[in-house]
């Protein structure tokens, strides 16, 4: 017979999986569960949902909001009353009800004042099916009043006297919190001897001289309206004995002194509570609070006792110093008499608080909603507990039950209701209230009288799944009245359950104790009562359960040596494990000597630490194992030191798992020589197309033996392995047997496609060719295809050998193609290839530039402008226009002379460039040429051109001939380059003295016609300094500098052989024996032994000489350097040429100096240049010649200075 669970049935099951819905609570009632369809469906009576609390303290500044939520079908309405008579929200415009609720919203911030709504305050909610009420809700504004105004006198005491300052905070709605700060808003500091007592007075034990201030403030804080109040500031001054006698000296007599000892010992007493014994009542779960305060001295300490008792541990907390003894959840076990002692060493007191705990009501058993059926029977049960002992009383749909319509189902016995025989017509809401004088509990319950048909509540097609021998749960929530009958079936054919197997709850869950293999199936539930019949299928699984077949195995190890521990678990192929190491029931440390790999935990470098138990767990989601094993760290025993090397290489390589792109390799590690291996490396070698030469393949972790290799078709591989240590790495391997991969086709194509021509009538195709291994295959050949870019012609393909270059002839002068090159082989084409882009091959340019057109910017620089030739012109990529230019003749001398040709090329598209480096005063030819990458094309017309005249060089030469007493004659030779017509020479020359100064300089026009040029009336025996350069119409040119002496007398002009000597030492004998010579001397003498001295003292300073100054200031102003716009900086040189004051051989011996052959090298003009050049090769800016030091700058040497020149300088 089919197995049926009736409604008395309570089998219960003991299994762990929860049961989700309990019906049949009582005997003939019915349980409506929270089933949200459900509930849509059914008629219900309303049930309170939310509500505000019974004692609901408002804030005065927002609105008040009233809470009463209820749920029904249909959904009920709402009414309030308001100090027990019916509230008409109508009436008040300032009171509205939220939509769909029975939440009142009174708007009290615009107008109205929240003291008008204080009252007590009930809300209704009632439907067709009854009437539910809510708690009794006192609203009450919050307040928080002001401290009355008082006068505070100061305090002063003497040191050690005990101390209360009172606080008496306003008395508010809700209670203030209490605390004691200063002025600057810190708390003051409270500890065994200073603390604020419950009732926020400050108790002081004992009072001491840093106690004394004058802002001892007690605050009260309300938190409901976030408002502080403050107190008036407390003044406390504390003196010492010696300063109280002080003060009395002057008004009392001797004898009414203090003692000399300062503070006066005393045992404890309190300060509260008083007396001896007090009384403290408190309500049970609430917070037992016993305080007691102290004073004495030294400060007491504070103990408590309870009487006939033990204070209970976990609910047990001091506070304030342990002067407050506070006990949580307070029940009425906790009543009794409870001491508190305060001791120091002059004594003990004790006070006994008779603790007495009363108790609001509290619910033993609530009442239940009933669903009932028509002519079942049932129990309302309302039991609750308070001390004093709590009244019951009944109401129905918020009426007394005395007063309420008769209902003969009905009978009342007490704290019960019991009915019997109920009709769908008797559905009501039931209110019990439990009160005593400490307060009420009020709970609703309904009567619901229902007829309704049975429904499954469990989903339809459930799937469970349970490991096998574990007791299996199958779901079958259900709902109907009267209270439908559960029948369970196995499989199509419908086989029945029977009890000796299978356990069938009350809430219709089926429960198979031990589910086996066989147990799966589908099964279906079904309910039936008078009104019909409801059923469900569930399909059950059982998988089998996870194992640990190789389990963890203890070790006893060395210390730094390594351990592994292994864990193989089997599961059923469908359920997937996580596998997890622990160490002592906790995480693996977080150390890289830590590392779980597949089936093992290696620990490396074990110590002491490691020592434990290690536990492997494996988890589904259906069940969990696991296993355990101890590790046990042990000193190492003494052996001889160990060597330590790289490993030795492993050996037994074998290839498994062999498919055509992968390969599963094994091996066994060589002895690693007491240095743990970290990685091996695996290479491959190519026996096919590269043999001998070995590839890096992969690298693996040390602790591995196993690698899944990747492979490339068609390639004959042998394999070997290296194994790593900290020493170093082992000789490879042995190498594995070969392997040859299938052949495929190509993945890859060639790169570096490139198409350019040779030829004006060829394209050359050019690629990298793929090597062996990326052949895939043999007859490895490559697809060369091309089209003209610009054209409609279809792709021309040739299949070619395996080469990298492939020649198509006949193509037209310069056309852009489209080129690709795919590979293939004898198993097919590799992925379709990128096309590039090329050309065939280029011609010379046919056409000339034209309309070449030359502006000349200066005399040494051109610009030059073209129009640019047609493109197709080209023939080929174009680079470039080219510029050839030369000098074919001297516009000074008229003498047409052929030179080399100059070459300029500029880049890309340009129409016009610079040409620098002219000749001035020349005449020159240009022409013009395109150029591509196969050479330049025809010549434009030569174009000619002037440049204007410059400044010329230097003259050639200057030499001195004949000196005489009183004149000098100067030879030269014209510049070498005159760049223009010159018009005249200028001469400047000035003397120089025994001192190095320099005297007036002469500034002398010469003709241009003009070699040679004599000076006269110069003076005798005197050193001149000459500066000579020639002009043209532009300017002056680079200047040429010498000295010359006078002879002493005229036979300084004879010949060296006619007694020159004599006529000299004549004179030099007449000169040393004038007066004046012979002072000059004395003077001279003496000076040097003043510079001797003064150099002496210089030098130790560290000195220097600032010879360059005193040169600089007796500089010509009218031969100062030229400025920068001339074309030349006017720096200082030490050039040799600019050096006249250095003894020894200044000149040839031919008196004659030679100038540079580089004039015009741009090395000569490097500091002159004001130009530079664009990026585009044009020259900007202009050359000028090099020119020389003026000749206030003549006179600087660089010789060490000499005495007479240290005696300038220190002038």
């Amino acid at each position: 017979m089919p197995l049926k669970i009736m409604p008395k049935k309570k089998h219960l099951s003991a299994g762990r999986v929860p049961l989700i819905l309990f019906l049949c609570q009582m005997i003939g009632a019915l349980d409506v569960p929270l089933d949200p369809k459900l509930l849509d469906d059914l008629v219900q009576p309303p049930t309170i949902t939310q509500q505000s609390p019974k004692d609901y303290i408002v804030d005065p500044r927002e609105n008040i909001v009233i809470q009463c939520e209820a749920k029904g079908k249909p959904p009920p309405s709402f009414s309030w009353t308001r100090n027990g008579t019916h509230f008409d929200i109508d009436k008040d415009p300032l009171v509205t009800m939220k939509p769909g609720s029975g939440t009142l919203i009174i708007n009290i911030i615009t107008e109205g004042k929240a003291e008008t709504y204080e009252g007590v305050y009930q809300c209704t909610a009632r439907n067709e099916r009854g009437a539910a009420v809510s708690n009794n809700i006192v609203v009450r504004p919050s307040r928080s009043p002001l401290w009355t105004k008082e006068r505070l006198e100061p305090i002063t005491l003497r040191n050690g006297q005990s101390l209360v300052l009172p606080c008496r905070p306003p008395i508010g709605l809700p209670p203030a919190i209490i605390f004691w700060m200063d002025n600057s808003f810190q708390r003051l500091p409270q500890s065994e001897r200073v603390s604020q007592g419950l009732n926020g007075d400050l108790y002081f034990s004992n009072v001491l001289p840093e106690d004394t201030r004058e802002d001892y403030i007690c605050y009260a804080r309300f938190n409901h309206t976030q408002t502080i109040q403050q107190k008036q500031p407390i003044s406390l001054k504390v003196i010492s004995v010696d300063e109280l006698n002080d003060t009395l000296a002057a008004n009392l007599s001797d004898t009414e002194f203090y003692g000399a000892k300062p503070n006066k010992e005393r045992p404890p007493t309190f300060l509260t509570p008083e007396g001896n014994e007090s009384l403290k009542e408190e309500l049970r779960g609430n917070v037992l609070s016993l305080e007691c305060i102290a004073e004495g001295l030294p400060t007491p300490i504070i103990y408590w006792i309870k009487e006939d008792g033990t204070l209970p541990v976990n609910r047990t907390f001091y506070r304030n110093f342990k002067k407050t003894l506070q006990i949580t959840q307070v029940t009425e076990a906790d009543s009794g008499n409870y001491q508190c002692i305060a001791k120091n060493p002059l004594g003990a007191v004790h006070h006994t608080i008779a603790v007495t705990v009363k108790a609001a009501p509290y619910w033993i058993a609530a009442p239940q909603n009933l669903v009932l059926s028509p002519g079942e029977n049932g129990t309302l049960i309302c039991r609750a507990n308070g001390n004093p002992k709590p009244r019951i009383a009944w109401l129905t749909n918020g009426v007394p039950i005395e007063i309420a319509p008769e209902d003969p189902s009905r009978k009342i016995d007490g704290d019960t209701i019991i009915f019997s025989n109920v009709q769908e017509r008797l559905s009501a809401v039931y209110q019990c209230n439990a009160s005593n004088e400490y307060g009420y509990l009020l709970a609703n319950a309904f009567v619901n009288v229902l007829a309704e048909p049975p429904r499954i509540l469990t989903s339809a097609n459930m799937l469970y799944q349970v490991i096998a021998n574990r007791p299996a749960f199958l779901d079958c929530a259900f709902f109907g009245s009267p209270l439908p009958a559960i029948e369970w079936f196995k499989g199509t054919r419908g086989s029945a359950l029977h009890e000796d197997i299978y356990v069938l709850h009350d809430n219709g869950t089926l429960e198979i104790p031990v589910a086996q293999k066989d147990s799966t199936g589908t099964y279906t539930c079904v309910a039936r009562n008078k009104l019909g019949m409801a059923k469900n299928e569930v399909h059950l699984e059982i998988k089998d359960p996870t194992r640990i077949i190789k389990q963890p195995e203890h070790a006893v190890v060395q210390r730094g040596s390594k351990v592994s521990f292994e864990c193989k678990v089997k599961h059923d192929h469908t359920l997937i494990p996580t596998i997890v190491w622990l160490k002592d029931h906790g995480e693996l440390p977080n150390e890289e000597r830590f590392s779980v790999d597949k089936d093992h935990l290696v620990v490396t470098d074990v110590s002491d630490d490691d020592g434990g138990t290690y536990t492997c767990t494996a988890n589904t989601t259906l069940d969990r194992v696991s296993a355990s094993a101890v590790l046990r760290v042990v000193a190492p025993t003494p052996t001889p030191a160990p060597i330590y090397d790289v490993p030795n290489p492993p050996f037994d390589l074998e290839l498994t798992n062999q498919l055509d792109k992968s390969v599963q390799l094994t091996w066994t590690p060589g002895d690693d020589n007491n240095s743990p291996i970290t990685k091996f490396i695996i290479e491959y070698e190519d026996a096919m197309h590269e043999a001998g030469v070995w590839h890096h393949q992969a690298e693996v972790s040390g602790t591995q033996t196993t690698a899944q290799l990747k492979l490339s078709p068609y390639v004959n591989y042998s394999f070997r392995v290296m194994a790593e240590n900290s020493i170093g790495r082992s000789v490879p391997s042995e190498a594995s047997e070969q392997y040859l991969t299938k052949a495929a086709e190509p993945d890859q194509n060639p790169t570096a496609v490139e198409g350019l021509g040779t030829e004006p009538d060829n394209l050359v195709i050019t690629w990298k060719p793929l090597n062996g291994f990326e052949s895939n295959g043999p007859g490895l050949q490559y697809k060369v295809s091309w089209r003209q870019k610009d054209g409609d012609d279809e792709w021309t393909s040739v299949v070619v050998a395996n080469v990298s270059k492939y020649i198509v002839s006949g193509t037209p002068t310069f056309v852009p193609y489209l080129i690709k090159v795919q590979a293939l082989n004898d198993v097919g084409f590799a992925p379709e290839p990128a096309v590039v882009m090329g050309h065939s091959g280029e011609d010379l340019p046919m056409v000339a530039p034209g309309n070449v057109r030359v502006n000349v910017v200066n005399s040494t620089l051109a610009e030059v402008h073209w129009d640019p030739v047609p493109l197709k012109s080209v023939r080929g990529h174009l680079q470039g226009y080219r510029i050839y230019y030369w000098k074919v003749q001297s516009s000074s001398k008229r003498n047409r002379r052929h030179i080399e040709k100059k070459i300029l090329t500029f880049q890309g598209s340009k129409t016009h460039g610079m040409l620098p480096g002219l000749q001035p005063y020349s005449h020159y030819f240009l022409n013009v040429r395109v150029v591509n990458g196969k050479g330049e094309g025809p010549a434009s017309s030569d174009r000619g051109f002037h440049t204007p005249e410059g400044v010329p060089s230097a003259p050639s030469s200057l030499k001195i001939v004949n000196p005489t007493l009183d004149s000098l004659t100067l030879e030269w030779d014209p510049p070498s380059h005159p760049n223009g017509v010159l018009t005249e020479y200028t001469l400047k020359y000035q003397p120089i003295n025994s001192t190095h100064e320099l005297g007036p300089l002469v500034d002398l026009k010469i003709p241009a016609n003009k070699t040679r040029w004599t000076l006269k009336n110069l003076n005798f025996s005197t050193r001149y300094k000459f500066y000579f350069y020639a002009q043209t119409s532009v300017g002056s040119g680079s200047q040429i500098t010498e000295e010359a002496i006078t002879t002493v007398d005229e036979a300084g002009i004879l010949p060296p052989d006619v007694g020159a000597g004599k006529a000299m030492a004549s004179r030099q004998v007449d000169i040393a024996t004038q007066g004046w010579f012979i002072g000059l001397m004395c003077a001279v003498a003496l000076l040097i032994l003043i510079l001797l001295i003064v150099c002496f003292v210089r030098r130790n300073k560290g000195g220097k000489y600032p010879v360059k100054e005193k040169e600089d200031a007796h500089a010509d102003p009218e031969i100062q350097p030229m400025k920068e716009d001339d074309g030349t900086f006017g720096e200082y040189s030490d050039a040799e040429d600019h050096k006249p004051l250095k003894k020894g051989s200044r000149t040839p011996s031919d008196r004659t100096v030679k100038k540079e052959d580089s004039d015009d090298s741009l090395v000569d003009y490097g500091e002159g240049v004001n130009g530079q050049f664009n990026e585009d090769g044009s020259f900007i800016g202009q050359y000028s010649g090099k020119k020389e030091k003026e000749p206030a700058e003549g006179n600087e040497s660089s010789e060490a200075p000499s005495p007479v020149n240290a005696m300038n300088s220190f002038v």
